[in-house]
């Protein structure tokens, strides 16, 4: 590998790192001044809002300016977010703004890849950056909730500058001015990032004509037999697994009485199951096969609701391994397929694109969903029940429409499989 991929490397893992900590941090910051439940679970979706709404435009963006410059701008704005939740801003504003900076990150994140290594090693590239960010999830949980809990929170609070009197005064407060150095140190990573030689494309001088190609992209990957089945499966995932997050902290301090610190390190014991069902799959499951890992979807969707009987941790950290286990052997080989499926459509970028848009797109309209259920009362225990049956319902009906198309399309869907087929063999 060059050794400009080690830097995108280290400037990846610590803006994602204080991403994840960031929620928890925001978390305890509601919690602190006594905000509504539905605060807190508005803090999903209102993350997702401008990945949805910026679609269509961040990679043109991406394209037109050095990425490692659009990483670091990205960074800066993430910044500005967390500055405005330290001086008062409402933080499910401030967390917009900070979704804001990770909507322009991500493409840039994926392309400079493809500028910076030949094709023969972007799959172990893409390898390594996944293996990273859910490294960096799992630090990112258990650092936030560690920076508010007591003892560090103590610390931090003892430490005080010269002459200037900050007006930091809580943990959470104590925690985000942590992370605004670790946002800084991934800044930093950025501007290391070489430049390539790659042309780069002016924007267009009327952003609003990316939409046609954007939406025909979309249109084309949900037409496709085996891209609508792998798409559905991976927005359906990442749409629950979104919301999932703060659905684990709210279950975990009603049904275990657990602190936010305590509740943190449950998140990232999922997170472990599913880097060890990701492992698993990788190792294990060919692509053409991708369409048979379905049923897991189904069995996800009922081990949730089995959460609502479950009151001893030593119980809960084990499911919760195998939870994510489950939903990890299930979104690797469907994405891959997506991705595959995508590239032979469109080109990756735009399928990235399409991809990130219909996920956050699930992100958010279940989010809002679920905020708008707790401002009208709907327990942790009621979101783990419908989360459970929404999950396991719409996979046993992507399962049939997949079943429908065997036989409706049979030629189409073995062409295709055969194409992966091949492809898997030939890599």
């Amino acid at each position: 590998m060059k050794r400009g991929f080690y830097t995108i490397m280290l400037a990846q893992f610590f803006s994602s790192l204080a991403d994840n900590a960031l929620f928890i941090v925001a978390v305890q910051l509601l919690r602190s001044v006594y905000s509504p439940d539905w605060h807190g679970a508005a803090l999903v979706p209102i993350f997702a809002l401008f990945y949805v709404l910026l679609a269509p435009f961040v990679g043109a963006i991406a394209d037109a300016v050095p990425k490692g410059r659009v990483m670091f701008y990205s960074n800066g704005i993430k910044v500005v977010g967390c500055l405005m939740m330290l001086f008062g801003t409402h933080p499910l504003i401030a967390y917009s703004v900070v979704g804001l900076g990770a909507a322009a990150y991500s493409p840039a994140k994926y392309g400079i890849l493809t500028e910076l290594l030949p094709s023969s090693q972007l799959v172990k590239a893409n390898g390594w950056i996944e293996g990273l960010t859910i490294s960096s999830i799992i630090l990112g949980v258990v650092l936030g909730g560690q920076l508010v809990g007591h003892r560090v929170s103590k610390l931090l609070l003892s430490f005080n500058f010269p002459i200037i009197d900050l007006g930091v005064d809580t943990p959470p407060e104590a925690a985000i001015c942590v992370l605004i150095f670790v946002y800084a140190a991934a800044a930093w990573f950025n501007l290391r990032i070489p430049k390539t030689d790659v042309i780069l494309r002016p924007m267009p001088k009327n952003l609003f004509t990316l939409l046609p190609d954007f939406w025909l992209c979309n249109k084309r990957l949900w037409q496709d037999k085996l891209g609508q089945i792998s798409l559905s499966t991976t927005t359906l995932f990442w749409g629950v697994s979104g919301n999932l997050r703060y659905i684990v902290l709210a279950w975990s301090a009603a049904a275990l009485g657990y602190s936010t610190t305590q509740s943190s390190n449950l998140v990232g014991v999922v997170a472990v199951g599913t880097a060890a069902g990701a492992i698993i799959a990788s190792l294990y499951c060919r692509l053409e096969k991708a369409p048979s890992v379905m049923p897991l979807g189904i069995g996800m969707g009922l081990l949730i609701l089995l959460l609502n009987f479950i009151d001893n941790v030593w119980v809960a950290a084990p499911f919760l391994v195998l939870l994510g286990a489950f939903g990890g052997y299930l979104v690797v080989p469907m994405n891959a397929l997506l991705q595959h499926r995508g590239h032979n459509l469109m080109g990756a970028g735009r399928s990235i694109a399409v991809q990130n848009f219909n996920e956050q797109l699930c992100i958010l309209s279940l989010g809002i969903g679920y905020t708008y259920s707790t401002g009208h009362g709907l327990s942790s225990f009621g979101a783990i029940t419908v989360f459970g049956l929404l999950v396991a319902g719409v996979m046993w009906l992507i399962k049939r429409w997949h079943a429908s198309n065997l036989i409706k399309y049979k030629d189409v869907v073995d062409h295709q499989l055969e194409i992966a087929r091949n492809d898997n063999l030939h890599e």
